[in-house]
């Protein structure tokens, strides 16, 4: 919840704000990652990570302004509230139709006459040290609470989404939308793009913040960033893994080549 403001802070400042989906239960990936990304997307919905792990990613970002952010699995206060309660800065919520669905998550991130989030927190509360009407008014400013924009049903509500009090910021989900509109595995086909040059516009001009998660490379992210995303979750960490070690063992590999045989 303290790093919450760091992702607001450079939205309002005009700065892309740069992540990466988690997906390894090992919270030294985000560890690691705290060196170079502005946030962290921990992935619930798609990925083993247990609650448990999900507490030690968070843990990991300690000390640094690294956001860290849970994408659970479904629209529920069941699963939003305990992912708070170990301190998560905020969540994205998948599966987003109507305006009530995002009034909903809204809800469930805020403590009453908010929200109806249940009273329980631990490592927010510094472990009891902090209490009170204060607290829960702070924690009530600073959460993240964000909706995915991957249904159809969303775009035909996306105005009265938009329009939703306290909902800090949009994502699309660019493999989902594309499945929604009939070209499944083609989140690049331009019917998508189009489409999402219309989610862009729609958030513009509700002075809503949106963001989107994408693979590929830097041309691509670059992309993104001419057509208006405030923020990028870029791949996921195995992809950073795996690119990392293809780019490497490639180079190498070829030089190997030009060598004279032995």
């Amino acid at each position: 919840m303290e790093n919450a403001h760091f992702f607001r802070d450079k939205i309002s400042q005009g700065k892309t704000v740069l992540g990466t989906s988690i997906t390894y239960t090992d919270p030294t990936v985000t560890e690691a990652l705290t060196n170079v990304l502005d946030f962290v997307w921990i992935d619930t919905e798609h990925t083993p990570i247990t609650l448990d792990s999900v507490q030690g990613h968070i843990m990991a970002t300690k000390g640094s302004e690294t956001v860290p952010i849970v994408r659970v699995a479904d629209n529920s206060a069941v699963l939003i509230k305990p992912v708070l309660d170990i301190g998560a800065a905020g969540v994205i919520v998948p599966l987003i139709k109507t305006a009530d669905d995002v009034r909903r998550a809204v809800a469930a991130c805020r403590y009453p006459p908010d929200g109806v989030r249940g009273y329980g927190p631990r490592r927010p509360t510094r472990y009891g040290a902090l209490s009170g009407p204060e607290f829960c008014q702070q924690a009530n400013e600073s959460i993240i609470t964000i909706v995915q924009i991957e249904q159809t049903e969303a775009l035909t509500n996306l105005r009265d989404i938009l329009a939703v009090p306290n909902l800090t910021s949009i994502v699309v989900g660019p493999n989902d939308l594309a499945a929604a509109l009939g070209f499944v595995g083609q989140s690049r086909h331009p019917e998508v793009i189009r489409t999402i040059e219309t989610i862009i516009s729609a958030a513009k001009k509700a002075n809503v913040p949106v963001g989107i998660a994408a693979g590929g490379g830097p041309e691509i992210m670059q992309e993104w960033v001419e057509k208006g995303m405030n923020w990028i979750s870029m791949g996921t960490d195995y992809m950073f893994l795996l690119r990392g070690a293809t780019q490497l063992a490639q180079a190498v590999r070829e030089s190997e080549q030009k060598l004279p045989r032995r």
